[in-house]
């Protein structure tokens, strides 16, 4: 490395010099680690972990006594509905007495609030704020997820009433499982003995962690409107569970000794902590969906940017490559790439893949599979498919819907087009879409087209 450049520039050398394919595992991960520690902290100063976890916390105020009142309901069939303030207590811990303030004012919110009574319109309203808060929250993730297309109605539907009745059913009895583990005469025997007394109480000291984790994993799995793999959810869920624990502590021990804040707010206090801790809490929750992410999507790592802007000469690039490896995989008679795997492959951010397949489909060269992920394959045989026609539509993509007029220049500036035109015509000629993936070197490319 060269000690005359400046301390920034040897940091981004260091960091995206190499390909980490091409390093041993015990000096990628490190350069791997420190990616991921820049990705965090530029979401987090550049407000778009920040700013998402501001709109909840408003959207959770307004939700969180409904929220609870459906859930209340749900669980009061099943007889758990009395476990419902203990977790409140725990999640409202780092709060103090605090905590237990807001925690008896919401309960006695909750006891007050007679779904029974409210009518039709009254229930309606209680469900659509509910499913309001459940719909911001999946919004959020998908930001986070680069997904951008929304479930249709009747999918979200179907998924947010398994939210709110189901999952509260499954938590409690998974909590009323372990306590009932601990009285079994079994158990307490094994218990009684040296090793397992221990072991025993060191998972009664992991049991919270382990319990935020899984919530937290939960959440990653099923809110997102992708496929999320468990193994980086879980990397996602333990390590914003290790950030709830640690800051929960910090956030703790800085209330009870802020006794100055308290006099200047006076009874205020109280609310105005209490929405700073929600703030924290899905800014923790918003974290660990960022590192499940970037665990599940290393291709993301590799530019420094939220988000690659293309160049038009690499979004040529792109669109060749990955009709290229899409008709060598047709060729060969092998499983069709998706769109994850061609990104993971190419080492190419999945949002530009994925808007460059929308582009090579639009213009009719590829379409997808009806399975779950779609595959991409070519529209019709490729030795009938132009690449100079494929190169001209990726070129012209979104002429129309740029608001300029699509009309062809004239003087020298269209002399100028007309000769680029019919010099790609000449460079190309009749090259055919297979004639480009039998020129492709490997079928399997692990290479990227060099777009970052």
């Amino acid at each position: 490395m060269n000690r005359s450049l400046p301390v920034s520039e040897r940091i981004d050398t260091l960091l995206w010099g190499r390909r980490l394919d091409q390093l041993p595992w015990w000096h990628a991960f490190p350069i791997w680690l420190g990616r991921l520690l820049y990705a965090l902290t530029r979401d987090l100063t550049q407000g778009y972990l920040s700013l998402q976890a501001m709109s909840l916390v408003y959207t959770t105020i307004l939700s969180l006594v409904p929220l609870l009142a459906v859930t209340f309901s749900a669980l009061k069939g099943f007889g758990v509905h009395n476990q419902l303030e203990p977790l409140l207590l725990r999640a409202l811990e780092p709060l103090g007495e605090g905590g237990f303030e807001i925690t008896a004012q919401i309960i006695n919110f909750v006891d007050n609030m007679r779904v029974a009574v409210l009518g039709s319109v009254g229930l309606a309203m209680l469900l659509y704020t509910v499913i309001s808060l459940i719909q911001k929250i999946e919004q959020v993730f998908n930001f986070t997820w680069r997904v951008s297309k929304q479930r249709s109605f009747a999918h979200r539907f179907s998924k947010y009433l398994s939210v709110l009745l189901v999952g509260p059913l499954l938590f409690f009895s998974a909590v009323g499982l372990s306590a009932s583990l601990g009285g079994n005469p079994v158990i307490q025997a094994l218990i009684a003995k040296k090793p397992f007394g221990e072991l025993w109480a060191m998972m009664g000291q992991f049991g919270p962690y382990l319990m935020i984790s899984l919530t937290f994993a939960f959440f990653y799995v099923f809110v997102p409107n992708t496929r999320v793999r468990l193994s980086s959810a879980l990397v996602g869920a333990l390590i914003a569970g290790l950030l709830w624990e640690g800051i929960g502590g910090v956030f703790s021990f800085v209330i009870a000794s802020s006794a100055r804040l308290m006099a200047i707010y006076s009874s205020l206090a109280i609310l105005i902590i209490f929405m700073i801790w929600i703030y924290i809490a899905w800014l923790i929750l918003l974290i660990g969906a960022s590192i499940a992410f970037y665990h599940q999507h290393p291709e993301y790592l590799r530019v420094r940017s939220h988000d690659l802007k293309l160049s038009n000469r690499q979004r040529e690039r792109l669109a060749l490559t990955l009709a290229g490896q899409i008709a060598c995989r047709y060729e060969n008679g092998q499983t069709p790439w998706t769109c994850e795997e061609l990104a993971r492959n190419l080492g190419v951010p999945q949002t530009n893949t994925e808007r460059m397949l929308g582009v090579l489909e639009q213009g009719g060269f590829v379409i997808r599979t009806q399975g779950d992920p779609p595959a991409f394959v070519p529209a019709r045989a490729p030795d009938a498919i132009s690449v100079s026609t494929m190169l001209d539509a990726v070129r012209c993509f979104e002429e129309r819907e740029s608001g300029c007029r699509a009309t062809h220049p004239t003087g020298e500036i269209g002399r100028i087009e007309d000769a680029i035109d019919e010099a790609i015509k000449q460079a190309l000629g009749t090259m055919s879409l297979r004639d480009l993936a039998c020129a492709l070197e490997d079928p399997m490319l692990e290479s990227s087209p060099d777009v970052s």
